[in-house]
């Protein structure tokens, strides 16, 4: 009798989606189908499926126990979030080469279809950094006696899913700074940074608008410029490495002494990037954007203003209310209001109540029966007495002008 040969074992994913790419969030239930070619036939103990999701982290760091003795830590820490394991054929036994038990496969191709659902618990997005990573697949395992096993695993993606359409992440972020230079005796003028975006939450492919302004009453020549970093984190053993990646930057244009600029939206792309990971206990990927002042020989002037990198993408109506509530907002604050020059002033008195509406409306309390029964006569009189008198007299200018303050230090003249 001649043996027959697997040909492949292939995994493949129903996918949920039109990218042909398999992706999924907690509590969705993933499907597919284990693919066996084999030419001739064959006796098989066992045919399994093996499905994994974890957050695992690692790293070293050397250790000097004397003058002349190193070692190196390990740190290393592991979160499982399922196992599932399932026997598509065959039984459970396969550690022996017995004879008994065993299943036939005949040549040619066969499909197997396999099923389990992800826990509903909030899972780690998908995500391989320097230290560590989230990663979930499915393995397939086929026994036969006296052959070693044959082993398949793939990959799949796992989405916790961030809606940035929630009001702590709609909410605008904005600071200020400021530094004074010294050189020597010596003590230059301010350089002064203000700083706000509409939002806190952001999807890959979206641009942050930036609205800054920055004043410069030092003696040097400054550059404005903005960054956005991802800052990758692991725990392990009660220890924390950290990872601090450039995403995406802009430069502004150089700002000689007593000069101010303005940022009226400037905009900096968001790359396609992982998604923030914020409920991991071992892993914790957070981004920022990095508002900040180049000073020549000096440090620099920065900001730090947090982001959420999300998943589901403004609401059209989201979009609209935050948006235009925190343009409004900004604008009033650093970019001012544009006011025609003579308000126009408001129709007379004449022009919206008669004559007739006015005198009606002095009747005797008494005939109103049906508003007696509702209202107190002395209240009810004096809101008809004043329903149709005319408003104050109007007037372009103010009697009462408040008095201009501002605090704030002016550049010296140059």
């Amino acid at each position: 009798m001649v043996l027959g040969k697997v040909k492949s074992l292939t995994i493949s994913f129903d996918c949920l989606n039109d990218s042909n790419v398999p992706v999924y969030s907690s509590g969705d239930t993933v499907s597919g189908r284990v693919n066996l070619e084999v030419t001739g036939e064959i006796r098989v103990k066992s045919l399994k499926i093996h499905a994994r999701g974890h957050a695992k982290v690692r790293w070293t760091e050397s250790r000097n126990a004397g003058s002349n003795t190193a070692y190196t830590q390990n740190y290393t820490e592991e979160v499982e979030y399922f196992n599932h394991k399932d026997i598509l054929v065959g039984h459970e036994r396969d550690d022996d080469n017995s004879e008994e038990g065993l299943h036939t496969i005949h040549s040619g191709r066969h499909e197997y279809a396999f099923s389990f659902e992800l826990p509903q618990t909030p899972l780690a997005t998908s995500f391989e950094g320097r230290h560590g990573s989230v990663r979930y697949w499915v393995k397939a395992e086929l026994h036969r006696p006296w052959f070693l096993p044959v082993k398949l695993k793939k990959e799949f993606t796992v989405f916790e899913h961030i809606d940035i359409n929630t009001p702590s992440l709609l909410s605008p972020q904005a600071g200020t700074k400021e530094k004074t230079l010294c050189c020597w005796f010596c003590t230059s003028g301010p350089i002064s940074l203000s700083a706000k975006i509409e939002r806190k939450g952001y999807t890959p492919g979206e641009s942050i608008q930036i609205f800054a302004e920055i004043e410069n009453c030092s003696s040097r020549v400054v550059v404005p410029k903005a960054a956005i970093y991802q800052t990758q984190a692991f725990y392990a053993k009660g220890k924390m490495k950290e990872v601090k990646q450039l995403v995406a930057n802009l430069r502004g244009d150089s700002l000689s002494s007593g000069k101010t600029e303005t940022w009226n939206g400037k905009q900096l792309k968001i790359p396609p990037v992982s998604p923030s990971i914020l409920d991991c206990s071992i892993i914790r990927v957070e981004y920022s954007l990095m508002v900040y002042v180049d000073i020549p020989g000096a440090m620099d002037l920065f900001l730090n203003l947090p982001l959420v990198i999300g998943t589901i993408p403004l609401h059209p109506f989201g979009s609209r209310t935050s948006s235009v509530s925190s343009q409004c907002s900004m604008n009033m604050n650093w970019l001012g209001l544009t006011l025609p020059e003579r308000p126009e002033a408001p129709p007379s008195y004449a022009e919206v109540v008669t004559e007739e509406q006015r005198q009606s409306s002095l009747a005797p309390v008494g005939a109103c029966d049906d508003f007696e029964r509702g209202l107190p006569g002395p209240l009810f009189a004096y809101i008809q007495e004043f329903r149709f008198l005319p408003p104050p007299l109007y007037s372009e200018i103010d009697p009462n002008p408040d008095q201009p303050t501002d605090d704030r230090p002016s550049c010296p003249s140059r």
